[in-house]
């Protein structure tokens, strides 16, 4: 078979619905069979497809990436959450930027002290058609009586409420496009002006081996609105390229002991997928390869 006939089945496959390709990175990608396509879409500010895979189960798709499937998100999700709430002492409030999925609200919502959560997603149609196509990832989130939804650009809301949090999680995609200015300097600057004293700032950073501008920008961007600034680290298997990256941000330094951490998970409800606390403790050992990354932007 000569690379015609491989690029006509290739070009064949993805127009009659059996293959996805991520169009992410301009040399390389990842290519999900698609046996069945349940949504496709164009909503106000997103391309937006749902399909099934033999693998990986239900994924969801935006503007060309993988946004989440069915059998790796708890990684994410799990990861996200759980470390910073956590590791902070007492956390009564949570801020989420994005998330209209609904999957960093469900773990969320697994903490039973917290009163308030707000949650500002830019496009209704990602809470709309992820509550009806990916019921599994929300599992009914927006129907808690602590839950607000805001409809609205994070950036704004963030500049314009006079309302604090403990936690904001910012879960947006990478920074081109509606999110880029998530990705910004003065983004961070409103974020920490929305912190309480003690708060801790965590966000989607991309996958580090192979978006290792990204992770300097942002270490450029938060370093002069926090006083300590770090990463860790999660493997998801569909964010290809190697573990991502999550931001942290906090004016406290914290390093909550593992029994503290045993402590406290256990009053949380629910069985993990992919969190342990000596996961938690371990994800900030970050590779040689961050750490020089970083370093070199020091100078």
């Amino acid at each position: 078979m000569n690379r015609f006939t491989v690029l006509f089945f290739a070009c064949s496959a993805s127009l009659f619905g059996g293959s996805y390709t991520e169009t992410l990175y301009p040399r390389w990608g990842q290519w999900l069979e698609n046996t069945q396509t349940i949504l496709e879409e164009k909503t106000e500010s997103q391309d937006l497809i749902i399909f099934e895979n033999p693998q990986f189960g239900r994924v969801f798709a935006l503007d060309g990436a993988v946004q989440l499937t069915t059998a790796d998100e708890p990684v994410y999700h799990e990861m996200m959450v759980h470390v910073p709430l956590l590791t902070h002492e007492n956390p009564t409030s949570v801020l989420i930027i994005g998330g209209g999925d609904g999957g960093i609200l469900r773990e969320t919502l697994r903490h039973e002290g917290l009163k308030r959560i707000v949650l500002v997603e830019i496009d209704p149609s990602v809470i709309e058609l992820s509550q009806k196509h990916l019921p599994s990832v929300s599992k009914g989130a927006f129907n808690d009586p602590r839950v607000e939804v805001v409809i609205d650009d994070g950036s704004k809301f963030v500049k314009n409420t006079k309302e604090k949090f403990d936690i904001i999680l910012c879960d947006s995609t990478d920074p081109t496009g509606p999110a880029e200015v998530l990705f910004t300097s003065d983004f961070y600057k409103d974020c920490k002006k929305c912190l309480h004293k003690r708060g801790i700032f965590v966000n989607q950073n991309g996958v580090p081996f192979v978006q290792k501008d990204e992770l300097i920008l942002t270490w450029k961007n938060r370093s002069p609105h926090f006083k300590h600034v770090s990463y860790y680290l999660a493997p998801v298997p569909t964010y290809v390229g190697g573990s991502m990256a999550f931001g942290w941000a906090s004016d406290k330094k914290y390093k909550p002991s593992l029994k503290k951490l045993q402590k406290r998970l256990s009053e949380i409800k629910g069985k993990m997928v992919y969190y342990t606390p000596a996961v938690h403790r371990s994800a900030f050992a970050l590779p040689q390869f961050i750490l020089d990354a970083l370093e070199e932007k020091k100078d």
